[in-house]
């Protein structure tokens, strides 16, 4: 008689465990897209550092910081008067040179007469020497030889000359782009050259701020989403409440191993000069996932300190899968694990809902995404 009821004790827990009710909601794939916020900051689209092509002395200083300029503008005269010296023996050389063809032209001008008189005579028997004309002909073969050594002569003088005169030329020091002058080191007076003295320092730093580089560094998980030419929007602590845009122009494709995160550029047109290099903008990046995302309700993800895990209800029986978290999307956050789009889980979860647990589950209404 105890055997019985005891049976029909069992029997009644199972039945009233077999219809505990729990809510439960499908896992859902969706194609993410969000935004996040991530630092940046602005470099010039084009820099450099102008240094003083020859060695000279500072005569006169045009620009000065924050000089807006443009491609060709005179920044600076410098004097070197030993570069005018050389150039001057050059072209006294050159001259020279060009004075001493003409002697060598006549010199071969009759040798040539000479020979070809010479040559006409010995057609008659006995009337020149054969050993004369052959130095006649040699005579010819020297005047030729000169004249060409005079001419190679002048063509180097007048390399030199124009050597010279193009170094003289760099004593003027120009804008090699449109810009902004961002820094000035020299004053009147100064020794500046492209090596020695002055050449570790600058003469000029020149910015082009009219078309700025804004880099990205983009984390590792989101690097997939890139997509070319994108606009992106960011805004800066210098213009607060406005927002700016840029295109994503160029990607490193190469991960930073400090930060596992890639350099990504965005092309920002400057046209006001309202933006500057060094600013530190806000970037609200927008994220695209590949293929679409398994997505729970946050209330579904249970946190404890050995594991993270959801609920799942499968054949009317509890069971745990093992997930790790990903970004929230609202009410809803992204989970990866041994589970598929359309799997049962458990809305409010809790370790308390212990596996093996055979329950009657209730799909909770479905809800507006947020």
């Amino acid at each position: 008689m105890r055997t019985k009821v005891l049976i029909l004790g069992l029997g009644v827990l199972g039945m009233c465990l077999a219809q505990t009710p729990v809510e439960v909601v499908r896992v859902e794939a969706r194609a993410q897209q969000r935004t996040i916020a991530l630092p940046g900051e602005f470099e010039p689209y084009q820099a450099v550092d102008i240094h003083a092509r020859v060695t000279g002395f500072v005569e006169a200083v045009h620009v000065d910081r924050g000089s807006v300029v443009k491609e060709g503008d005179l920044l600076a005269t410098l004097s070197a008067p030993e570069l005018t010296a050389e150039r001057l023996a050059a072209e006294a050389k050159a001259e020279a040179a060009r004075a001493g063809s003409a002697g060598a032209g006549a010199r071969l001008a009759s040798a040539r007469s000479t020979f070809a008189r010479m040559q006409a005579a010995s057609k008659t028997p006995g009337a020149v020497a054969g050993n004369e004309l052959l130095l006649a002909e040699k005579e010819v073969e020297a005047a030729e030889a000169e004249v060409r050594a005079v001419e190679s002569s002048i063509r180097a003088a007048e390399a030199s000359v124009a050597a010279l005169k193009e170094m003289e030329a760099y004593l003027r020091v120009t804008a090699p782009f449109a810009g902004v002058i961002t820094r000035r080191e020299v004053h009147p007076g100064a020794l500046v050259g492209p090596s020695g003295a002055g050449s570790q320092t600058p003469m000029f730093r020149l910015e082009q701020n009219q078309r700025l580089r804004l880099v990205v560094a983009v984390p590792e998980v989101d690097v997939g989403g890139i997509a070319d030419r994108a606009r992106v929007a960011f805004t800066v602590p210098a213009w607060p409440g406005r927002t700016f845009t840029g295109v994503l122009a160029r990607v490193a494709h190469s991960m930073d191993p400090k930060t596992r995160s890639m350099a990504v550029e965005l092309d920002v047109d400057n046209p006001q000069g309202r933006l500057a290099p060094g600013m530190y903008p806000t970037v609200m990046w927008p994220v695209r996932k590949a293929a679409p995302a398994l997505v729970v309700p946050a209330t579904a993800v249970v946190t404890t300190t050995e594991r993270t895990f959801v609920v799942r209800v499968r054949d009317g029986m509890l069971e745990w899968v093992t997930v790790a978290k990903g970004p929230a999307a609202g009410t809803h956050v992204e989970v990866r694990g041994a589970l598929k789009a359309g799997d049962l889980v458990v809305v409010r979860a809790t370790d308390e809902l212990r596996a093996g647990t055979r329950v009657a589950a209730k799909e909770a209404q479905p809800r507006s995404r947020s």
